[in-house]
């Protein structure tokens, strides 16, 4: 496969080598950093279980906690604004699950290429190479926002064209305008939080969130009730949330929180932005295909005859799976980080079993949910329904919701294990295949061919398209050849190294 062939990748390389072109001064030590000394390898297995598992944790605990945080932030939003009228929860939702959902998750997944970069740095103890890579995706992400400011300042015609009521377009395009400050906070909050993650500098990052979330219930509850702002306050206060969680980890990183990794702004962050966009693009394409196949599943349901059931069950059951979902991203961020440490350091056993211990312990705890929907499928809908037709049509969905939560148990950690080592321009392939030219048509099939509705979508598309891509994944990190992957990384380093030295 030619992930794992002899010929080397053309987006690593050139990253790699700034790491290698990075003169490590002496008294650059990290706080935390580990290597697979000769100990560990003669510690029992059970020992070095338990000792992965704390590295994992360390960085899954406060990764879940923040991304519970975030997602509680636009659940807020949509909860004043459901006070307001349904017109204007129409429109919050659209703006945020539309408009900003769309380039969400394309500077989400450009911002993750920092996990490869800043991982394998940091593994490398090129440590002054993270900020510099930080202020690269600074900049590739803020050309890539103003980019897409035309989805915001014109998103009425657009929703209008997709066939919105008038009414809702014109409000939710409203809505979008005063979100562009949150649009831009994207640029500069997701590159902050790899960078501190691949230190495993998480606690920082739940406590920010926090703070963020408190300001987010405040900020809503003045200008919705006290000042009575309508649904331009209620846009609003996503902004104040968000650009506090932005000042938050900035203020820490320049203030003195990473003195190994963080040593001013450099002129280096302009140099290399090619073949970092390059990354930063295949990253974000990779994780864009996952993110808008749901909103795809959600758009073919609408297109249903007689769908508002089946919208209400089908939203019910994605709200769930969203809440939950938050457990295994944050494994995908666990993963990505270790993976990259290790190979970063040339330890290629340690990123293997690094990867079985994510592996397995996601697939425990997706075990767990699994179970509990199984077991309270006739009352998990009574949280957010009395309807009884919608009752209903939650309990005949509950075995593909059981399902849908256990294969991303293992995709999101198989994707971060992805990240870890490189391989996102690969996975994008793979993703486009599986969902669109495999998932996508089955879903129409099962849906209108054999007349299944919602469930009919549903299942093709999950077992059509996210269990093959899961089986593909787990195929080829089960026949990575981790010391080769760990000697290229290493290779890179001494080579451009080398180099170096040779010029000098």
């Amino acid at each position: 496969m030619p992930i794992h062939g002899e010929r080397e990748e053309p987006l690593k390389v050139p990253l790699l080598e700034d790491i290698a072109s990075v003169k490590q001064s002496p008294n650059q030590q990290p706080q935390q950093h580990h290597e697979d000394t000769e100990d560990d390898q003669q510690l029992s297995l059970g020992k070095r279980v338990g000792i992965e598992s704390k590295k994992l944790w360390h960085i899954v605990g406060p990764a879940v906690f923040s991304r519970l945080a975030n997602y509680s932030m636009l659940v807020i939003t949509q909860a004043f604004a459901g006070h307001l009228g349904d017109l204007e929860l129409a429109a919050i939702s659209i703006a945020n699950n539309v408009v900003v959902g769309f380039d969400f998750g394309l500077l989400l997944g450009m911002a993750s290429a920092l996990e490869t970069l800043c991982g394998q740095a940091y593994g490398a103890k090129k440590y002054y190479m993270l900020g510099v890579y930080m202020q690269r995706s600074w900049i590739v992400l803020s050309i890539c926002c103003v980019l897409l400011l035309p989805l915001y300042l014109c998103a009425t015609p657009v929703l209008k064209l997709l066939g919105q009521p008038s009414d809702v377009a014109e409000l939710s395009g409203v809505a979008a305008m005063c979100m562009i400050p949150l649009h831009f906070s994207f640029a500069f909050q997701f590159p902050l939080q790899r960078f501190l993650q691949s230190q495993l500098k998480t606690g920082v990052i739940a406590w920010a969130s926090l703070v963020a979330l408190l300001v987010h219930a405040v900020i809503s509850w003045l200008f919705v009730y006290r000042f009575e702002l309508g649904v331009v306050g209620t846009a609003l206060t996503i902004n104040f949330s968000w650009w506090a969680l932005v000042f938050g980890l900035l203020g820490y990183t320049l203030c003195g929180g990473c003195p190994t990794t963080w040593a001013g702004f450099s002129t280096e962050a302009f140099s290399g932005l090619w073949e970092f966009t390059k990354l930063s693009t295949s990253s974000g394409v990779m994780l864009c295909l996952e993110n808008w196949y749901y909103r795809i599943l959600i758009l073919m349901t609408g297109n249903l005859k007689n769908a508002e059931i089946a919208l209400d069950a089908l939203s019910i059951c994605m709200t769930i799976n969203g809440w939950e979902m938050m457990i295994p991203l944050a494994f995908f961020a666990g993963t990505g980080v270790r993976v990259a440490n290790e190979l970063g350091a040339g330890n290629g056993k340690g990123a293997k079993f690094a990867t079985t211990v994510s592996v397995i312990t996601s697939i425990v705890i997706g075990i767990f949910f699994w179970l509990l929907i199984m077991i309270f499928h006739n009352e998990i809908a009574f949280i957010f329904s009395s309807s009884k037709a919608v009752l209903e049509a939650v309990n005949k969905l509950s075995l593909l919701l059981a399902f849908t939560i256990l294969l991303n148990s293992v995709q999101p950690v198989l994707s971060g294990v992805a990240v870890g080592s490189g391989w996102q321009a690969y996975v994008a392939y793979i993703n486009l295949g599986c969902y669109y030219l495999i998932g996508v048509p089955l879903g129409f099939l099962m849906g209108w061919g054999f007349h299944q509705g919602v469930m009919g979508i549903w299942a093709g598309m999950i077992f059509g398209g996210t269990a093959i891509q899961t089986l593909i994944l787990a195929i080829i990190t089960i026949r990575c050849d981790w010391e080769k992957e760990a000697e290229k990384a290493n290779r890179h380093v001494l080579n451009w190294a080398e180099a170096k030295e040779e010029v000098a």
